[in-house]
C-alpha cells in the first residue's frame, strides 16, 4: 500500500539535508572566523557607536562584487530568512536596516538556529492551499511563483550561503595565521 506523502515532505527533507551540511560548518567555526577578511575588497559587519552591528551594503551591487566575511554571510542569511518568515507568517516585513548582526559568532549561530526552528514551525503550519498561493517573497506577489517556489528558494539560498561559509572556513584554516 502506498502512503501518500505531503507536499511539504520533499522541501522539508531538502531543507533538513541542507541544514545538516550547514551545521557541519557551524559547529566548527572559531570566534575569529566571523570577521576574518579573506581579501582586501570585502564586505563585513561593523560595530556602530551605539553597539549595534550593521553590514556593509550597496543598493546597486558593485563590480567587482566584494568577498563577504562569514559575519556578513551570517547576517545575510538572518536577513533574508527573517524576511521570508515575516511574509510566511503574515507579519509586516521588516526593513533590511532593522535586521542587525547579533555581535559575535556564537550569538550569530544561535540566531540562525532559532530561525531554523521558527522556519520548521512555519512549514508545519502550511496547507496545500497555502503552498499554492502566490509567493509574497522574494518575488513580491508575482503570480508565476507560489509559496512552494519560495520554499525551494529558501533551500537554495541556504545551500549557497552554507557553501560560501564552509569555503571561507576552510580557506581561513588553511591560511597562515
Amino acid at each position: 500500500m502506498d502512503v501518500p506523502v505531503s507536499r511539504r515532505a520533499l522541501p522539508r527533507w531538502q531543507f533538513e539535508l541542507t541544514w545538516a551540511l550547514f551545521e557541519y560548518h557551524l559547529e566548527r567555526l572559531e570566534p575569529d572566523d566571523f570577521l576574518w577578511e579573506p581579501a582586501a575588497h570585502c564586505w563585513t559587519v561593523r560595530q556602530q557607536p551605539d553597539g549595534t552591528w550593521v553590514p556593509d551594503w550597496a543598493d546597486i551591487e558593485p563590480d567587482p562584487v566584494p568577498v563577504p566575511t562569514i559575519g556578513w554571510l551570517t547576517w545575510h542569511i538572518g536577513w533574508w530568512w527573517s524576511m521570508a518568515l515575516d511574509h510566511t507568517q503574515g507579519r509586516a516585513p521588516r526593513e533590511r536596516t532593522e535586521i542587525t548582526w547579533p555581535g559575535d559568532g556564537k550569538a550569530a549561530v544561535e540566531w540562525l538556529r532559532g530561525l531554523r526552528a521558527e522556519w520548521l514551525a512555519a512549514l508545519d503550519g502550511l496547507t496545500d492551499a497555502d503552498l499554492d498561493a502566490v509567493a509574497p517573497f522574494p518575488w513580491q506577489g508575482d503570480p508565476a511563483h507560489t509559496v512552494t517556489h519560495m520554499l525551494a528558494w529558501v533551500n537554495s539560498e541556504l545551500m549557497k550561503n552554507a557553501a560560501e561559509i564552509g569555503q571561507l572556513r576552510l580557506l581561513r584554516a588553511a591560511s597562515p595565521r
